[in-house]
């Protein structure tokens, strides 16, 4: 394993600048963000794939400092029900998979996307319980009818152009949350799809990680450490399901930390 960092957060810089702090500081990989949500100044696969040559010097940039790429990430929704933000990132993730493929690497970052409830939908629905049944409903249709049959393609694309971990972020919103929806999905679609471990979104849940980790095994292609502070005050009264801003620190029940000031152990 080696410790790396993701590039997204030194926007401010250059690329090379940044590469250089990254070193100097000892880590030993970059994710890279290419496309979607996770688009950054560092990286344009438009200009990457129009030119070998300028892919070769962005790889050796990394390279040339003694450190690897983990991943290039395109977190978006692909499954939107807005047909042009779907066709917008799965064009930026097929962008990813091809960069990907030219600078000879294996493994993209991710998100499963959401759909809709239904085909006339234009934002998504998260359903987080199964009753009445229109959401028990709502999660069948997504499943069979556009999470299956999307990523089932997907993963054949991914595999055509050398991209052999597809690794998904569990994060709540998306149809892939926890280790049970990534399983389901990776058992259909096949090992291509993987997990992008990232703690800070199950500890809210209740999700044990170290049993996460045991349970998802093999499947894990790639981690973020990152942490998260549930308030016990605010959760005792409101539970952990939360659509109040990151911003509002004192009355939400759980927010992202730095690793250790979420959890000291």
């Amino acid at each position: 394993m080696k410790l790396g960092v993701l590039m997204t957060l030194f926007s401010d810089k250059s690329f090379e600048e940044a590469l250089d702090y990254v070193k100097e500081v000892g880590c030993e990989a970059v994710e890279i963000g290419a496309a979607n949500y996770a688009k950054s100044p560092h990286c344009d696969p438009d200009e990457l794939l129009a030119s070998p040559d300028k892919a070769r010097k962005f790889k050796e940039a990394v390279t040339g400092r003694g450190l690897v790429i983990s991943a290039l990430s395109c977190h978006g929704n692909p499954l939107h029900p807005d047909k042009d933000v779907a066709e917008a990132h799965v064009a930026g993730q097929h962008k990813t998979i091809l960069l990907a493929e030219a600078l000879g690497l294996k493994t993209i970052n991710t998100f499963s996307g959401c759909p809709g409830g239904g085909p006339k939908d234009r934002t998504p629905n998260w359903v987080t319980c199964p009753w009445p049944d229109d959401f028990s409903q709502t999660v069948a249709w997504q499943w069979e009818e556009k999470v299956l049959p999307f990523w089932e393609k997907e993963v054949k694309f991914a595999a055509d152009h050398g991209v052999t971990q597809i690794a998904l972020e569990m994060h709540p919103g998306f149809v892939v949350y926890n280790p049970e929806t990534l399983l389901n999905l990776r058992k259909v679609a096949g090992k291509v799809i993987g997990a992008n471990f990232d703690p800070s979104h199950l500890f809210w849940q209740g999700i044990d990680p170290v049993q996460a980790v045991r349970k998802l095994g093999e499947a894990i292609y790639h981690t973020h450490a990152k942490d998260c502070r549930v308030d016990l005050v605010n959760t005792s009264v409101n539970g952990v399901l939360d659509t109040k801003h990151y911003s509002d620190e004192a009355n939400r029940s759980w927010i992202f930390r730095t690793v250790g000031y979420g959890h000291p152990q």
